[in-house]
């Protein structure tokens, strides 16, 4: 049997009872027959991927061995062990003298390979299994191969757990904890599909905390803990800094104006419909807005999670670099693969021209930018998940060129300083939010002063307003806003030649939100 073409990557994931799904089962079976000799798998979940290993070995009746640091080299079906093999070194030397067609799951091992010996002996193993048709499984969290090594070695991408696994989840701590602490579960079908949905995004694990903080704050599992579930996700989801979620329940923030912006959205949503399913329509890309800094885009971009009733996934595009080789394109993919498991979704990339501004001059930054750009145009490219980009960019010309061509995003969008009655809605807006009735203020005086005032410095007049009143002990007046207004220099004259320039390329090739 040949060896096959090495293989980049394998999507794959487990089903509810731990016993993988035919797909990853096919997958992972697929590439121990074809002789890859290493199989890396980048994740947190050792259970996921023991489970895994075990159906696909059972099915090619093959052995399977375990080593970690802690234990050595041991079998997974016998009480066989190999205590001396606890050394990284120790353990590829006698795996190089085996002759034994089995899997080998090698449990962080990746980190030991920054020696060279480890280094050597690796690649001097996975050449020798590829005759034997024995297969090395290394696992661990954000591992990363040294060149020389990973030319060895191929990826295999667990997904995260889906519906069924979730559910799962859910029956078994609830069981155990009502056996163990007497908790009353009173879920509904409808309730346990909402607290599955809840869920989704985060690995078995982080479910099972979830659940278990549920259960174990008022001793028992309804309804009411979707909520729970859902800030508990909020919180796990934002602990590396990549993404913010905000559920539909809790997004507060609605749209005024961007009347062409609006009706475009109301098109757009029918893509989400079993209709345009039936059709063979695919879910709409995204958008990207371009504009002036301060009017409304990231507002924008809020409203739509908001309008749509779909749960909002930030990423900070700055934050996807890492010191470390590979890392941030790992970040990218990490980002995008949550955002997918929580389809479907809005996905607000902000600020996007922070992390391609250097794609021109790639070797600046040793490629990062140029690989970090690919691995995303190739997912809007081929996306199918129901995961809505709205990518919003203040500064278009530091943007690539190959990111505003059609088939990346379905429409691009320009946002333009308010006009007068906007500026009035603007005023109205953070008035009554701060407790003022806009009818005692001398509206069209304040519109006529804050001409070129994007809707931010509206704000931060009104804010600054306040402050001047209740230093000085007065009610807020139209006079203290004028006054504000008037010591204040918009973006739109400290930066004319910059939003002109802007302005002038929106004209001809963007569509105006109003």
């Amino acid at each position: 049997m040949a060896r096959s073409a090495p293989v980049k990557r394998a999507p794959g994931k487990a089903d509810a009872t731990g016993v993988p799904t035919e797909s990853a089962q096919h997958e992972l079976k697929t590439l121990i027959l074809s002789f890859h000799s290493v199989v890396a798998v980048d994740t947190v979940e050792e259970e996921r991927v023991a489970s895994l290993v075990a159906a696909v070995a059972s099915e090619l009746d093959m052995p399977v061995f375990e080593w970690t640091l802690t234990s050595g080299l041991t079998s997974q079906t016998t009480e066989w062990a190999n205590r001396s093999t606890a050394q990284p070194l120790e353990v590829l030397q006698h795996l190089a003298t085996l002759q034994v067609e089995g899997i080998f799951l090698l449990k962080d091992f990746a980190r030991h390979l920054e020696d060279a010996a480890v280094c050597r002996a690796f690649r001097d193993v996975a050449d020798a299994f590829a005759r034997t048709h024995a297969t090395l499984l290394v696992t661990g969290a954000g591992h990363a191969f040294p060149p020389d090594a990973d030319a060895h070695v191929v990826h295999f991408e667990m997904a995260l757990p889906g519906a069924e696994e979730l559910e799962q989840v859910v029956a078994t701590v609830a069981r155990s904890l009502r056996d163990r602490t007497g908790a009353d579960v009173t879920l509904s079908r409808a309730e346990l599909g909402e607290l599955v949905q809840a869920l989704t995004g985060l690995t078995c694990n982080q479910a099972r905390q979830a659940v278990a903080r549920a259960i174990l704050s008022d001793g028992r599992l309804c309804g009411e803990d979707v909520a729970r579930v859902r800030r508990e996700k909020a919180k796990a989801l934002g602990q590396d800094g990549l993404l913010e979620y905000l559920p539909h329940e809790d997004n507060p923030f609605e749209l005024g104006g961007f009347k062409r912006l609006r009706e475009w959205l109301e098109r757009a949503r029918i893509g989400f419909t079993d209709q345009a399913r039936e059709l063979g329509l695919d879910p709409p890309r995204g958008i990207l807005m371009v504009g002036v800094q301060g009017c409304g885009k990231s507002l924008a971009a809020k409203s739509i999670a908001r309008e749509w009733r779909q749960p909002l996934l930030k990423l900070d595009a700055g934050r996807l670099y890492d010191k470390f080789i590979g890392e941030s394109e790992k970040n990218l993919r990490r980002a995008l693969e949550t955002a997918e498991a929580l389809a479907p979704c809005v996905l607000w990339i902000d600020e996007l021209e922070k992390a391609f501004a250097s794609v021109a001059n790639g070797d600046q930054d040793g490629g990062t930018s140029q690989r970090i750009f690919a691995t995303l145009l190739t997912w809007l490219q081929e996306k199918k998940e129901a995961v809505f980009v709205v990518a919003t960019a203040n500064d278009v010309f530091r943007l690539p060129p190959e990111l505003m061509r059609k088939g990346r995003f379905d429409e691009i969008f320009f946002v333009d300083l308010p006009d007068a009655s906007e500026r009035a809605d603007i005023f109205d807006i953070h008035l009554r939010r701060r407790k003022q009735e806009p009818l005692f203020f001398e509206t069209q005086q304040l519109v006529d002063a804050s001409a070129g005032f994007s809707g931010a410095e509206i704000e931060q007049a009104v804010i600054a307003s306040l402050y001047a009143a209740l230093y000085a002990g007065e009610d807020l007046t139209s006079a203290h806003l004028l006054r504000e207004l008037d010591g204040t220099v918009p973006l739109s004259k400290t930066r004319r030649e910059d939003v002109e320039r802007l302005r002038a390329m929106a004209a001809e090739r963007f569509v105006p939100v109003r």
